[in-house]
């Protein structure tokens, strides 16, 4: 590459850029720039020359045209060893832009202060991406610039002889090229809501916030990636305030257990292990609720993540830190519970930000040489909805238990079975591939806590086996109906004397 003699500035984020360009111009570089950087640097008494004034073009549009030139984009993209390319820049007075520093238009900071459709289309910047793309592409010759935290290395490089390594250009040119395809995705999911619900092209967006302590197992690396649209009250808009770096399987456990802790609008406690809920409970006190939640299971619970959904306080700080565990999460903590959760010196304590119970979205999964892409599960059935199929109809409180297992089975891996008593699992049939065996590990968990539960499946019954195998300590089941066999499983349930509800919704959970 040749020795760095024009730069074109045009930054929208002008963090530390007075100062980067005040170095460039001691290494005796051209500054070029536009609109409000031209200002910005004219004011802090740089020299600097307007593109307008270098294209011999006026700004024109209310800006929206000002570097869509071919005195630009032939500055930029001419190959400096190419004979033509020479002539013709020689013929046409273009004079070569050796350095881009360029970033764009804040499209999701608009987006996400939910501005108006006119005002997002205003910030979707055209002649950035533009200009970026070209110096990337020639990046042979030309070195592209695309945000602060460039700054430092490439003046470092510069001030050696002022040149940029091929390595540097190249570099510079990858995260340029991700820049503008990040930027071209936010900008096309945005438009996506004004469309169907699945277009014919799906373009994603993530940015990297942190690394992984590792993956699911120590020696894969891991990352974690937030939606740049989708960044409240989630694992990608949290503080750690206590213990270790988060591993891929700490976050995966994480989401889960606080996706259905936000289920419940009164206090809720969920202990999750391996993506899967192994207590679950609700009460008047967060405390109450830990503690019921807990009592399901306790030997699962052991080094499980706990999931909140309310302010902690020091009595549930206590009950926690009276066992091990790996992960607490809420989205608030007072002050003296705090204190209490940092005896544990590796408890990793967690503040989600701007904790929201709405659930929406799509769900992503990947399979070789593809993506599976759905609707998030956000449907909640209303006891209006529920269809009571059995002679004998479910009392009050077991109809308050049904809807509450109901809610927690959505988020067991199927076939999925859920034995609850008064707001609180029980037991707990998980991820077996019959429904009758996850009937029994659920039944043989729940033991002497049986008497007036109740039981949840995530999918129908499609024989009345399932029915038949439970004990007259079970007083009422609810699942989706639907099975070819339901009127076997109906009379099976009257034979026993049970309430039996259908929901008309299933929850399979892979």
């Amino acid at each position: 590459m040749n020795e760095i003699k024009t730069a074109l500035i045009s930054v929208s984020d002008k963090t530390g850029i007075e100062n980067f360009v005040k170095e460039l111009q001691k290494l005796g570089i051209k500054i070029l720039s536009t609109g409000g950087t031209f200002k910005a640097l004219k004011k802090a008494g740089i020299k600097v020359e307007e593109v307008s004034d270098f294209t011999g073009f006026p700004e024109i549009m209310n800006g929206r045209v000002k570097t869509l030139h071919p005195k630009i984009h032939g500055a930029i993209l001419a190959l400096r060893d190419n004979k033509t390319h020479l002539k013709e820049a020689k013929e046409n007075k273009i004079e070569f832009i050796d350095l881009v520093v360029v970033n764009l238009y804040p499209f999701k900071e608009t987006i996400q202060k939910n501005s108006s459709l006119e005002e997002c289309i205003e910030n979707i910047d055209i002649g950035g991406p533009s200009m970026i793309r070209s110096a990337a592409k020639n990046f042979k010759f030309v070195g592209i610039v695309t945000g602060p935290s460039q700054y430092k290395k490439v003046m470092e490089e510069l001030k050696k002889n002022k040149k940029l390594s091929e390595k540097t250009r190249e570099e510079l040119a990858a995260k340029a090229f991700a820049l503008t395809a990040s930027y071209d995705s936010l900008i096309s999911n945005y438009f996506a809501e004004f469309s169907e619900v699945f277009s014919e092209k799906l373009s994603l967006s993530f940015e990297k916030i942190s690394s992984a302590r590792y993956g699911e197992n120590p020696h894969q690396k891991a990352a974690v990636y937030a939606d740049a649209l989708k960044t409240k009250g989630n694992l990608t808009a949290i503080e750690i305030l206590n213990g270790k770096e988060m591993s891929f399987n700490n976050y995966f456990d994480a989401d889960s257990a606080l996706s259905l802790a936000k289920e419940f609008s009164e206090p809720c406690a969920v202990i999750v292990k391996h993506a899967n809920p192994c207590g679950v409970a609700t009460a008047g006190k967060l405390e109450d609720a830990f503690e019921k939640a807990l009592d399901c299971d306790k030997e699962s619970a052991f080094g499980g993540v706990i999931a909140l959904n309310k302010k902690v306080n020091l009595e549930t700080a206590k009950k926690i830190t009276a066992f091990f565990n790996e992960i607490v999460l809420a989205p608030d903590i007072d002050s003296n519970a705090l204190e209490e959760l940092k005896t544990k010196k590796n408890l990793r304590v967690i503040k989600v930000n701007n904790f929201s119970a709405e659930q929406k979205g799509f769900d992503l999964k990947r399979i070789k040489g593809g993506l599976l892409v759905q609707e998030f599960d956000a449907k909640q059935v209303k006891e209006k909805e529920l269809k009571v199929v059995s002679k004998k109809k479910p009392l009050e409180q077991k109809l308050k238990d049904l809807l509450f297992a109901w809610k927690v089975v959505k988020f067991v891996k199927s076939n999925g079975i859920v034995i609850a008593r008064n707001n609180a699992t029980v037991g707990l049939g998980i991820g077996q591939t019959s429904r009758v065996k996850a009937v029994k590990i659920a039944l043989g968990q729940a033991k002497e806590k049986l008497e007036g539960s109740v039981l949840a499946s995530d999918g129908f019954f499609p024989f009345a086996d399932s029915i038949q195998a439970l004990p007259s300590e079970i007083k009422a089941v609810i699942e989706p109906g639907g099975s070819i066999k339901d009127k076997e499983v109906i009379a099976a349930a009257d034979k026993k004397g049970i309430a039996l509800v259908f929901t008309g919704t299933r929850h399979f959970r892979h």
